[in-house]
């Protein structure tokens, strides 16, 4: 039967697009952490909504699960096939396109497949803004940030990728292709069908194509980093730029200490230019379609109020957009140094600003006390909440012997942390496979039913990325 099946995907794909070699098929199967690995039937390679279509028909006759997968830049595992051999991996890579930019409407339509880098410069030389942003954007898929509403550095101005999209193409479990493609800011004509398959994770349905907002090209844009004694003061610095600024704050991201002294010993060049490396370090970004010399006074006099306030004690401001790029560089490289010192355990919080702080103080105290001489890699999106809430081991011990002894218990001193201060396990990773088994109790019995409830109604077979987000 499987033969049968890959000789019919070879007719309507063509057989150079079906990779049934283990050699081929080698590095789809394992993800970006490298985490999970599992196996493939095939890897499958469409040009086309149609052949999606087609593809997902075959599959569903056959009674063969099928994996969706874009750039392949994902933390949980979620577009990672399982360890049988028996499903299919549908990877979007070929379906590239910018289809369309209206400037009138000022929107893009873009396929799953497109790098999302590739779209903010097609954006950028029409003189418009694609404000998604993400330390992955040279290589994920507008597909990929889609299925699992990625956030980035922008959210606190422009939103999620959810907040992005005005339309959306989708080929169903069952082969169909719904065009909701329309780019309307306005549409109350019933459930919103697109805001249900952003963010399921390829579960209920493959996105193909998307219609998404652009933004007129901010023409001044400065950015700086504040040092800051405790994270009470950074949340105080926040709302204080947060009221003298309005929307012209577009990034506010924090660092810790030990975050960037993990950086700088990979990454020598990303020192920390503010004196001493402080416990805190905060990159802030100001943009807006007045002059340079607006921005860089507002930004001076917000600091110099934050001075006056002793929320911060020293400040350095890009001189020219070589120094604003290295210093969004420092903050992107974190992920890269932990990646270079060994696995750690990653947490991917949201947390409500109001909490933050007692949340820092008091899951830092808890960790360092059962778990002496560990490192807290802590940074994030400050300005949304979103905390990157990770765990090293200490200097010199072995990563594998500490996360396999100590990964469940820490999750669960986090977690509940996460619960006290009514946060999320998952701020802008998903869920995939490896937060499954936490969804029930974090999402609650009736949330968790309602979600396997629309699983079964769309996907009756289980044959769109089973096992991931929520199991039936």
């Amino acid at each position: 039967m499987m033969t049968g099946l890959i000789e019919q995907l070879s007719a309507a794909l063509g057989k150079q697009y079906v990779l049934t070699e283990d050699p081929d098929k080698a590095p789809y199967l394992t993800d970006w952490r490298k985490r999970f690995t599992g196996k493939a039937l095939a890897v499958l390679l469409p040009k086309t909504t149609e052949e999606v279509s087609t593809i997902v028909k075959l599959c569903a006759t056959h009674h063969v699960a099928i994996v969706p997968q874009g750039g392949h830049t994902g933390f949980c595992g979620g577009a990672t096939p399982d360890n049988t051999g028996k499903q299919i991996i549908l990877n979007l890579k070929r379906m590239n396109q910018i289809r369309e930019i209206d400037t009138a409407n000022q929107t893009m339509t873009l396929e799953a497949g497109c790098i999302l880098q590739a779209a903010q410069e097609k954006a950028a030389a029409q003189d418009f803004l694609f404000p998604l942003s993400l330390g992955a954007e040279g290589s994920c898929m507008i597909g990929g940030n889609l299925a699992t509403n990625a956030g980035g550095t922008n959210v606190l101005r422009y939103g999620n990728t959810r907040d992005l999209c005005l339309g959306l193409e989708v080929v169903t479990a069952g082969g169909e292709i719904w065009n909701g493609m329309k780019g309307l800011r306005k549409d109350n004509t019933g459930y919103d069908l697109r805001d249900l398959f952003i963010g399921s994770e390829g579960t209920l349905g493959i996105i193909t194509a998307a219609v998404m907002k652009l933004y007129p090209l901010p023409i001044s844009q400065w950015t700086t980093l504040v040092a800051a004694d405790n994270i009470a003061s950074t949340i105080a610095l926040l709302t204080l730029f947060q009221r003298r600024a309005t929307s012209l704050l577009t990034g506010f991201e924090m660092m810790t200490q030990e975050s960037l002294t993990l950086n700088e010993k990979h990454f020598p060049q990303m020192a920390n230019p503010l004196k001493g490396n402080p416990p805190f370090t905060v990159l802030i970004e100001l943009s807006d379609h007045e002059s340079e010399d607006h921005v860089r006074q507002l930004l001076e006099t917000i600091l110099e109020e934050a001075f006056t306030a002793n929320l911060i004690s020293d400040a350095v401001i890009a001189s020219n957009l070589s120094q604003a790029n290295t210093f969004w560089h420092m903050r992107e490289h974190i992920t890269l140094a932990q990646a270079q010192e060994g696995a750690n355990l990653k947490h991917d919080i949201t947390i409500p600003l109001s909490s933050l702080d007692s949340f820092i103080l008091e899951t830092d105290a808890l960790i360092r006390k059962n778990y002496p001489g560990v490192r807290i890699i802590n940074f994030g999106h400050l300005g949304d909440g979103n905390l990157h809430y990770n765990i090293a081991p200490p200097p010199g011990v072995d990563h594998k012997i500490f996360n396999l002894k100590h990964e469940k218990p820490i999750q669960e001193l986090v977690y509940a942390q996460v619960e006290r201060c009514q946060g999320s396990i998952s701020a802008e990773h998903g869920v995939g496979q490896l937060k499954i088994g936490d969804l029930r109790a974090h999402k609650g019995e009736v949330a968790h039913d309602l979600m396997k409830s629309i699983k079964m109604a769309l996907d009756p077979q289980n044959i769109l990325n089973p096992h991931k987000v929520v199991s039936i």
